[in-house]
């Protein structure tokens, strides 16, 4: 079960209670809260102990050891205190409330960290979630999603608007191409200088990003183009745009790589120590005084991929894709229970609703769903053609038959109905411009996918859009054979307490290993048992 392969310390120990057993062994490699000795007896057995003192002339050889560790220990405990978490890990946003309140309150009330999935969200259902996450949460941690939304305007100034009236003080900014009015806006409004003459940041943001130009721009303090028009408008105070030349825009920047929804499918080993050493780069620059922290998401779900991110400099972590198939995720039973059944390979690129006519992609889950084909198709129709007249009549009649099942004249009617409520400026743009419209009519499909598999539309199950990486796959295969394969059994809040105590006890592992200690493959699996 147990060999070593290094080299002698010539270090002597002395204690008892040590495990030569599979079961002792096992239970004592995972006490974290205590350190971990690997010894050898006169008669050349190995064994683990968590006791015990170094002693000379003592008949057992010290032979490896590792520390006391907890889960807390992994990542910038600035973080934790900043947010005020117990680990320093976060549940990411998913639109359309698939990271929905039950969830944020979940892993609120266990002091963590979740973003809810405000994408999407008209400002009534928005304004009812933050009423419900404020009311449960009063003194917990919680965040709210700020996306970029270059074809919806208004809905991003509407959030903006919402949030600064509420009181929201932890927004993840995601999907930005660039810095609008709106994000410079909430950052600003929350700046004061304190007594000493030193800037506090009342708005914090963390920005999720996968495009290293993009980073400088939450990296940097907002500029003067944008700070000046929202003093002229009122809505900042010069005080305030002063104070934001000395901050930068983020406090935290996500390093996004290959995962669910909108993603560039980087891979995190490339992405990460590169937005690292640039922000280290731009810290040397201008000298802030609490400088960025960087963090890794996509990919994320297990508790190798966790440490693996620790261990490359991540100040803390973010999951995404696993938290939609906890009981907690505002997505239908059936959309767990496909998640639940994934493969890594069971992921494709599709259009995304948001960004439909930038060619704009995201990553969705290809399993028991025929969307990701048929959001291709209507992409494809969109780029040959200028207006729906176009359409070859067949190809029309195919898609009112199998993709929206309702002539389209109907399908621009109910568009027209939802923009009046959320965006009427949209449809304004879209009455003298035919690409426009179609534009919007194929989003009518693009975006009722990810409700239908939200609320388990019946009929509608092959044309769910469920958004999921690499990494939902991944996270099956290590919960095989646990209690966390069925998704009955998975919390939000345990999958997290496995994902970071599952780390922790793999650093452990890492630690004996590099000292020259072989253990049996059995004893190095941390393996999830019910919280």
């Amino acid at each position: 079960m147990i060999a070593f392969r290094g080299q002698d310390t010539g270090i002597t120990w002395s204690g008892n209670d040590i495990a030569y057993d599979e079961g002792g062994i096992r239970k004592k490699l995972r006490d974290l809260s205590a350190p971990c000795y690997v010894v050898q007896g006169m008669d050349g057995r190995i064994g683990v102990a968590n006791g015990g003192v170094i002693a000379p002339n003592s008949p057992y050889r010290l032979l490896a050891q590792a520390p006391a560790m907890t889960p807390a220990q992994l990542g910038n405990p600035d973080f934790q205190t900043d947010y005020r978490v117990q680990y320093n890990y976060t549940a990411g946003a998913m639109a359309n409330a698939i990271a929905s309140e039950d969830l944020v309150i979940a892993l609120g009330n266990a002091n963590l960290l979740a973003s809810f999935g405000a994408a999407g969200c008209v400002p009534p259902r928005l304004k009812a979630a933050i009423d419900k996450i404020k009311a449960a949460l009063p003194n917990k941690p919680y965040a709210f999603n700020l996306i970029h939304s270059p074809n919806e305007e208004a809905m991003e100034f509407n959030a903006v608007k919402m949030y600064l009236e509420n009181g929201i003080t932890v927004v993840e900014a995601s999907a930005f191409l660039d810095l609008t009015p709106h994000v410079v806006w909430y950052r600003a409004a929350g700046l004061s200088q304190m007594p000493d003459g030193s800037v506090h940041i009342g708005n914090r943001i963390i920005a999720k990003l996968s495009r290293r130009e993009v980073a400088p721009l939450f990296m940097k303090p907002a500029p003067e183009r944008l700070l000046q028009p929202l003093v002229e408008q009122g809505l900042i105070t010069p005080l305030q745009a002063e104070l934001a030349k000395r901050v930068p825009m983020a406090d935290d920047i996500t390093c996004e790589a290959d995962s669910g929804g909108h993603t560039d499918n980087r891979p995190l080993v490339a992405l990460l120590p590169s937005i690292l050493a640039l922000r280290d780069e731009i810290q040397a620059q201008y000298n802030y005084a609490v400088p960025l922290r960087v963090g890794a998401g996509g990919g994320i779900s297990t508790p190798s991929s966790a440490l693996a991110a620790f261990m490359m400099g991540a100040d803390y972590v973010v999951t995404g894709s696993v938290n939609q198939a906890s009981l907690e995720a505002g997505s239908s039973m059936h959309t767990k229970k496909v998640l639940a059944q994934a493969d890594m390979a069971d992921v494709a690129m599709a259009p995304a609703a948001d960004m439909f006519e930038m060619g704009v992609k995201v990553q969705v889950l290809k399993r028991g769903t025929m969307f990701p084909m048929r959001a291709q198709r209507l992409y494809e129709l969109y780029v040959a053609h200028n207006s729906i007249d176009e359409i070859d009549p067949e190809e029309r009649a195919k898609l009112e038959k199998q993709v929206f099942k309702r002539p389209l004249e109907d399908i621009w009617a109910d568009t027209v109905k939802f923009f009046e409520e959320r965006d009427p400026e949209q449809i304004r743009r879209a009455m003298d411009n035919p690409k426009r419209k179609m534009a919007l009519i194929f989003r009518w499909y693009l975006g009722l996918s990810s409700r239908w598999s939200n609320v388990g539309e019946k009929g509608r199950e092959l044309d769910y859009q469920i958004w999921c990486g690499p990494s939902m796959g991944a996270f099956n295969a290590w919960a095989k054979g646990t209690y966390l394969e069925h998704v009955e059994n998975r919390h939000a809040v345990d999958i997290a307490h496995h994902i970071m105590t599952g780390a922790t006890f793999l650093y452990r592992v890492n630690a004996l290993r590099v000292q020259g200690v072989s253990l049996a493959p059995h004893l190095t699996a941390y393996v999830p048992e019910k919280v």
